[in-house]
């Protein structure tokens, strides 16, 4: 479906300085940078998040992804429930996705230490166990599936002992201030442990000045996995297979974005994340229009690939060998999205989640 056999994971690297690396959130979300891309030309503009509303045009269809980030990073002592023992050392634990009734997979910092049918106790504040989990399997990479032991409400505890899943590239502990600025002002969806962060640029303001223009809005939700950071361990692109996440499109979703099918108007996409999801329903959906339904995907999207649906896209700056990069590559060509890179690098822009942004139309 790519074409992409003749690549190699290597073909999308790119030299970045480590103090690109945005560690911080800007001041005020909306504030930060943005380079314009010409598709067609690959002519590059030195722009910013505000100048926007100058780019898109009344009827264009912007799509969310309104998924939410849960504080997912929590931390276990373990015991052994056939030893009676008492809990012994601290285990970092990453969730990533729900698994079934009370089920959940993670990944274990030290992996090595944690066995099938131990039990990982999580403290709450006042020291007591806030949640209990027996380790049923275990995978590669730290992988294990966690079986919790009932409790009213999950996503309450969560709340009250997690903590914000940053990406491994922060170099620092989860603030305060992360609760709110890793998430989008729109997310109501919660599942996601990593933010969709293309969307992290918007605010209030923002959104209803679109609206005024005359921008429909439309938003579908995704929930992200740990799989976005995840390193490709292959050599060539064709050798790629992704982590399944789990979508959901709302019958307001399916309607909208068939109407601007059906009109000929731009469908635009706020994140790799919404790509993934429109382009994955268009292909669900054959030569018909778009239903409601929910599921999972683990699309991969590579140069060669046959867009449907997304006609713009704003998007954040992405790891060099990644799967994002790679989509990018797909929506703006090769050549064309390396030589931005290159330009965002000799420029100073800042890199990743809570760096600037990319539009690409």
């Amino acid at each position: 479906m790519n074409g992409s056999s003749d690549l190699r994971v290597a073909d999308f690297d790119y030299e970045l300085p480590e103090e690109l690396i945005a560690q911080q959130p800007p001041a005020e979300r909306g504030s930060s940078r943005m380079l314009v891309m010409e598709r067609a030309s690959g002519a590059l503009r030195d722009a910013v998040f505000a100048d926007l509303p100058g780019l898109l045009r009344a009827g264009d269809l912007l799509v969310l992804n309104d998924s939410r980030v849960i504080p997912a990073r929590l931390y276990a002592r373990r015991t052994l429930r056939r030893e009676k023992e008492k809990p012994t050392g601290r285990i970092e634990v990453m969730l990533t996705e729900p698994a079934g009734e009370n089920q959940w997979r993670a990944l274990v910092r030290p992996g090595r230490k944690v066995a099938i049918g131990e039990i990982l106790e999580f403290p709450g504040r006042s020291g007591g166990v806030e949640l209990s989990a027996e380790v049923l399997e275990r995978g590669a990479y730290g992988e294990r599936l966690l079986q919790f032991e009932p409790v009213d409400d999950f996503y309450a505890s969560l709340e009250r002992i997690g903590h914000i899943p940053l990406p491994p590239y922060i170099h620092r502990d989860d603030a305060a201030a992360d609760r709110e600025r890793y998430q989008t002002v729109y997310s109501e969806e919660r599942g996601s442990v990593a933010a969709p962060t293309a969307g992290l640029h918007f605010n209030p303001g923002m959104l209803a000045r679109l609206a005024e223009m005359g921008v429909e809005t439309a938003r579908i939700t995704l929930h992200v996995g740990l799989g976005t950071f995840a390193p490709l361990r292959v050599e060539r692109v064709n050798e790629v297979r992704l982590h399944n996440e789990r979508y959901a499109l709302s019958a307001d979703a399916a309607e909208a974005i068939n109407r601007a099918v059906r009109e000929g108007r731009r469908i635009v996409a706020v994140g790799t994340t919404v790509v993934r999801t429109l382009e994955h329903c268009a292909i669900q959906a054959g030569a018909g229009p778009l239903a409601a339904h929910s599921g999972s995907t683990d699309m991969f999207i590579s140069p060669g690939f046959q867009f449907r649906l997304v006609g713009a896209l704003l998007t954040n700056f992405h790891l060099p060998q990644s799967s994002l990069l790679m989509l990018v590559s797909a929506f703006a060509g090769r050549e064309s999205a390396l030589a931005a890179y290159r330009h965002a690098v000799e420029q100073r822009y800042r890199f990743f989640s809570y760096g600037d942004c990319m539009f690409i139309a």
